[in-house]
């Protein structure tokens, strides 16, 4: 079952989820045919292993603070961002519970969509 995605004109609330952050779950936004965004909670001590996708990636704290190692490693807080270029290997750690916008722009090669976690 596909889960539910937002539609063409829908406002999506990316306010943060402050007292309900540690109750709620990651989730995709919408994924189009180009790009792609989603909520990622991390709970403090929790990471996301070294991954790559892709496309370019933006990554934006709305709450909390996260460690990202791409290159070198840096920390974001509330309201920094993060840009990392197509398939550049990197991992994400909750230094204290966060929520981050994550967007990801799904590259295309030939008609086929090349986009997504590798």
């Amino acid at each position: 079952m596909a889960l539910p995605h937002a539609q063409s004109g829908q406002i999506i609330d990316i306010s943060p989820l402050g007292s309900r952050l540690r109750s709620t779950v990651s989730k995709a936004f919408f994924k189009g045919e180009d790009l792609e965004v989603m909520r990622l909670v991390l709970l403090a001590g929790k990471e996301m292993p070294p991954h790559r996708v892709a496309g370019e990636v933006t990554i934006q704290c709305i709450e909390g603070v996260v460690e990202v190692s791409s290159q070198s490693a840096c920390v974001l807080d509330a309201g920094k961002m993060l840009y990392l270029r197509g398939d550049e290997v990197h991992s994400l750690r909750a230094l204290e519970d966060a929520s981050v916008l994550v967007t990801i722009f799904l590259e295309r090669n030939g008609g086929k969509l090349q986009g997504g976690v590798a």
